[in-house]
Order: structure tokens, then sequence, then C-alpha cells
């Protein structure tokens, strides 16, 4: 039902939909579901060109297993936390952050106070005061901490953005990027017919299809401007909007709350 979970044949019907060429919108409209949650179905199960319906419900039972508080055991020891800690760096590691940058944001978000010094950082992972200032300086180049000087005493807090998840989406989406112009530079370069410009193009057209998909592509976007001049025209109207669509008034009120981010996200944008 809608709001639900989406159940295997909810998937199979997402992933026709999507082998079809039809966008976010018109699968959501057919399941009625609201975009948003096609979106993110899409987006965590391998992206419009490689999502797969048995593997995301298979990958989504298994998450829901591991998130059931049976399922989990909380660290309890001080070495226990260690590993913990060791472990989710390594994780963010391998999903493409710098290690050290990886190990203070795990830290961060390990600790039981609101933010870290420099100074705790440098005790709690046994490094130079150098390394520390250097993975400060990335994570906060990108977006992904913020400072806030101690009233007190000369010295800063480092806090986890709100949106730190995003912005680690946006990096990898901006870094799958560079590879594709990267590649698609070298394919030029080396002549498209050449058996290295034919790898070199194919690993282009790879990493293009990745970025377009973690950004969402140009169907994505047309759905974000439709949202925002929708929530623009009906002045925010969710009982005015549902009479005119012929849809639920919950249906309104989750596409008009996602349109309201949407065009802050824009007016954001325009104003940077």
């Amino acid at each position: 039902m809608p709001g639900g979970r989406l159940s295997h044949q909810d998937r199979r019907e997402i992933a026709a939909g999507l082998a079809d060429g039809l966008g976010y919108a018109e699968i959501a409209r057919q399941l009625d579901r609201p975009t948003s949650t096609i979106t993110r179905e899409v987006a965590r199960n391998g992206g419009a060109h490689g999502y797969r319906a048995d593997h995301a419900h298979h990958v989504t039972a298994a998450r829901a297993r591991r998130s059931r508080p049976e399922a989990r055991s909380a660290p309890r020891t001080v070495d226990d936390r260690h590993a913990y800690v060791e472990r989710f760096a390594q994780m963010m590691v391998e999903g493409g952050l710098p290690r050290m940058a990886s190990k203070v944001l795990a830290l961060l978000y390990t600790s039981e106070t609101r933010s870290l010094t420099a100074a705790d950082l440098v005790g709690e992972l046994h490094v130079s005061p150098a390394s520390i200032s250097k993975a400060i300086g990335y994570l906060d180049q990108v977006g992904m901490i913020r400072r806030e000087p101690d009233p007190h005493r000369r010295r800063q807090h480092y806090i986890i953005a709100e949106d730190v998840w995003l912005k680690a989406w946006d990096i990898s989406a901006r870094t799958n990027l560079n590879w594709a112009e990267t590649a698609a530079e070298g394919a030029e370069l080396l002549g498209p017919e050449t058996p290295a410009g034919r790898r070199l193009t194919a690993m282009a057209d790879f990493f293009h299809r990745l970025s377009d998909d973690m950004s969402g592509g140009t169907g994505f976007q047309v759905i974000e401007d439709g949202l925002v001049v929708l929530a623009t025209v009906w002045n925010h109207n969710p009982k005015q909007v549902a009479k005119e669509l012929g849809w639920p008034t919950e249906r309104v009120d989750e596409a008009l709350e996602y349109a309201r981010k949407a065009k802050e996200g824009s007016t954001a944008a325009s104003a940077g």
C-alpha cells in the first residue's frame, strides 16, 4: 500500500519500468508511491542501469534483519570501540575517503560528546597534530564537518555536518565524473579506434552512467524542477493540489515537502 514497504512485486515492476525507459515519476505513479521512494530505492540498489529486483529485495531484507535490536551488539569495552572505529573507517576508505579523514569521521561519529578538539583526536588516534590538521582540512573543505570556536579557550571544536552523507554521495558522484572525463580525454588523445582508445571509451561510458545515476540523471532534475514549480504555483496548499490531481492528501504532503527542500536547495545554489 502507499507509504508501506516495497514488496518483491513492486521491485519487479520498478525493474520493468526502468527497462522500458520510464522515468522515476512515471514508475511512482504506476505504483501509487512517492517519487522520492522510487528514487531512493533505485539509487541504493545499483542505479537506473544496474537495478535488479531480486538482488534489491534480498539486500533490503538483509539490511532490515541487521537493524533489529536483537541483531545488534553495541561495543562494551574500549578495545571493542576502537575495533569498531577501525572497521567503520575502513568502510569509508573503501568508499573513496582518505584514510585519516575516515578515521577522524569515524571517531566523531562514535564519540560520546557532541564535538572533539584537535587535541582529542590526536590523543584518541595516536597520530601527529599535522596528520589531524590535514584530515580536518579535507573534511572541512568538502563540507563533511564544521568548526565551532571554544568560547573560553583558544581552540576549535569539530562537529559532523548535518548533511554529511549527502556530501559524501556528492563527492562520489563528482569523483566518478572526473574518472569519466579523464578516460574520454585519453580516448581522444590516443584515438578512439585504437585498442587503448576503445578501453578508455568503455571506461568513460561506464563512469558517465554511474555519475549520472548518482546525480539522479536528467530525468531526476526535471522531476525536481517540476516539484519546485508545483510548490510555488500552488503556494504549498496540499488540499487544493490533492483536489486538482485526484491524489490522497498524504501523497501530496510528501511531494510538497520534497518540493520545498528542492526549492531551498535551488535557492541556496543560486545564492552561492
